[in-house]
């Protein structure tokens, strides 16, 4: 799994259709400031659009870990939460994380140099990640096949078992190789003596700065997961919210993967130079680009993945006929 801040790197048998019903989150404006309250307004249960039946259909050889009461509390918790991310210069960030359902917003990242004069010289820029629209943004087709790419993303990262077979998502809780410390530079989110931030969960999370980011979002404190990572692998509520925020937030440089299969991303001169256009391959450039995008075609894992999208799209009754798959001549970002 790749990054999602530049200081730190991350690297079913059953026949039926999911009654995926679309729905909207609320998406009011964050305020500056936690002074007043607003009244919470009233957010879907997702159970109601995706069965425990269902779930357990598309996963069938999952571990017992990845359990369906909490993939949908994850789903439900973190719909509650928003942060507003402000960027000045090229990497001073203040976040500010709202909770919709007492409608307090609290400040839980500002970098040290953000009051400097030389941050303050260009325009500030702003961006919201309201993870309530996972999965719920657009229209039935367009939340169905988001929730496909999801799905197909976080498969193949934990897949374990026969090739092809598209069954064998959400095996594996961590890495198999847990002796890498993956440590990285991070002034905001430094590694905690003793932890080690190796791939944990169903996105397979690594890094530092990324435990440090997730831990911000989720908990609205960085030192819950730089403090224990292990409860990535421990509690599957925070291992399928890691997967979740990772999936919903962009990076200095990238979209969300949210955002691209929504359509809300529309690449721009540079992207289109690099041959990155709309579509699921897209999010493998996302997610994994360096290992596995502009290598042409027969780069295994990026096909496995293809393959696990159009899998989990036909089981969810829907089609992606016009869908870029293929990130084999995109260019992956640099940092």
């Amino acid at each position: 799994m790749k990054p999602i801040i530049s200081s730190a790197r991350v690297s079913l048998i059953c026949l039926f259709t999911v009654a995926l019903l679309s729905f909207k989150c609320s998406n009011g404006n964050t305020k500056q400031a936690a002074s007043k309250t607003t009244e919470p307004k009233p957010r879907a249960d997702f159970s109601k659009f995706l069965t425990e039946q269902q779930f357990n259909a598309l996963f069938p050889q999952r571990d017992k870990f990845y359990t369906y009461q909490a993939f949908i509390k994850a789903v439900n918790e973190l719909a509650q939460i928003k942060v507003q991310v402000t960027r000045r210069a090229v990497s001073v960030y203040q976040f500010i994380r709202t909770d919709k359902t007492t409608g307090k917003a609290t400040t839980v990242r500002q970098d040290g140099d953000w009051n400097e004069a030389w941050a303050k010289v260009k325009p500030d820029s702003i961006y919201t990640v309201d993870y309530g629209g996972f999965c719920t943004d657009k229209d039935d087709v367009t939340n169905k096949r988001e929730l496909a790419a999801f799905f197909a993303q976080i498969a193949h990262e934990t897949r374990h078992g026969q090739n092809e077979s598209y069954t064998d998502g959400l095996m594996l809780i961590h890495e198999d190789n847990t002796s890498l410390n993956y440590i990285s530079d991070s002034d905001e989110y430094p590694p905690v003596k003793g932890q080690k931030y190796y791939g944990r969960g169903p996105m397979q999370i690594s890094y530092n700065g990324n435990y440090g980011y997730a831990s911000d979002c989720i908990f609205g404190d960085k030192k819950v997961l730089l403090n224990n990572p292990g409860l990535v692998e421990t509690d599957p509520v925070v291992a399928f919210k890691s997967a979740i925020y990772f999936w919903m937030t962009p990076e200095t440089h990238k979209p969300s993967a949210h955002d691209v299969m929504i359509g809300k991303w529309q690449p721009n001169a540079i992207d289109k130079a690099k041959g990155r256009t709309p579509g699921f391959g897209m999010t493998i450039l996302i997610v994994n680009g360096d290992l596995e995008c502009n290598k042409g075609e027969d780069n295994y894992s990026m096909k496995d993945r293809i393959g696990f999208y159009q899998f989990f799209l036909k089981k969810l009754g829907v089609t992606d006929d016009n869908c870029a798959c293929s990130c084999g001549k995109m260019e992956p970002y640099k940092y």
